[in-house]
């Protein structure tokens, strides 16, 4: 995409941390804003943060975990603007642990938030923007942990190459129509975020029915300084975002330290290796 000046941008994940500095980013080009949010009260405030700054924005609460969430998220978006030439697909949980000790709801909520609402959004909304006939582009936000496998975060990383084999696939299927809508998939590292305090938006039919084991909290507490040591902001990676739209960019890795651990785990599967610890 080139011009951006008066187009629309749906941003899930959008009242807080990376959605809401790729938000911000966005509206900077004259876009109007969809911020779909679970969290009701952060999203009125983004709301009206974001339309006191001048920017043309609407608050949506959506679960993207939720099809007709979603569903209901494309209907307001052409209800209050008519179209829509961006999305980011962005909303994410984070949940750790050995595998084995992960249950049920652990992964029903993670694999709802992380993977199904990325299908959600690409489903419902890669339609509209095909008909549209006009450029497009869709941002799938997964991780370097959807690159990796390290050691303690099974249900995340699943999660993480769901969304980026997802985005590869729909690069694929976008290239054969020869269409206008383009896609990227964005795979950051530890960027200072409220991901890892992402437990205070659970549903109360998928909370924790136990103590936490150690490695649990382990995965916690590591998630938490990672997360707060992490050296590019929200608004450095949105900036790698929108350039990666301009420029019709599909792999966006915001840390590129991390590119070894990557070419490792390609390099074990290419010569029938066991595979490398990527964290040492």
């Amino acid at each position: 995409m080139k011009d951006f000046k008066g187009k629309v941008a749906v941003i899930t994940g959008g009242a807080s941390g990376l959605g809401r500095a790729m938000a911000d980013r966005f509206a900077s080009e004259g876009m109007s804003i969809v911020l779909a949010d679970v969290e009701p009260n952060a999203l009125a405030r983004a709301e009206a943060e974001m339309k006191a700054a001048g920017a043309k924005v609407i608050g949506v609460h959506t679960d993207v975990s939720k099809a007709a969430d979603v569903e209901a998220l494309a209907q307001k978006t052409l209800a209050a603007f008519g179209a829509v030439h961006v999305l980011a697909n962005n909303a994410g949980v984070a949940e750790g642990g050995n595998i084995w000790d992960n249950t049920v709801a652990d992964w029903e909520w993670v694999l709802g938030v992380n993977m199904w609402g990325v299908i959600h959004g690409v489903r419902v909304f890669t339609p509209i923007m095909l008909g549209q006939e006009s450029e497009g582009h869709i941002i799938n936000t997964a991780s370097v942990a959807g690159l990796i496998s390290p050691p303690g975060m099974g249900i995340y990383c699943v999660s993480k190459h769901a969304v980026v084999t997802l985005s590869e696939c729909l690069h694929h299927d976008l290239a054969q129509k020869s269409a206008k809508v383009k896609c990227s998939v964005l795979c950051p590292a530890y960027v200072p975020t409220g991901i890892a305090d992402s437990e205070r938006n659970r549903p109360a039919d998928l909370k924790q029915a136990r103590q936490k084991t150690a490695a649990e909290i382990a995965f916690d507490a590591g998630l938490k300084k990672a997360v707060q040591s992490g050296k590019l902001s929200a608004a450095d990676v949105a900036q790698k975002v929108f350039e990666a739209v301009r420029d019709e960019r599909f792999y966006i890795l915001t840390h590129p330290k991390i590119k070894p651990s990557i070419q490792w785990r390609m390099e074990d599967i290419l010569q029938d290796r066991n595979p490398t610890n990527p964290m040492g």
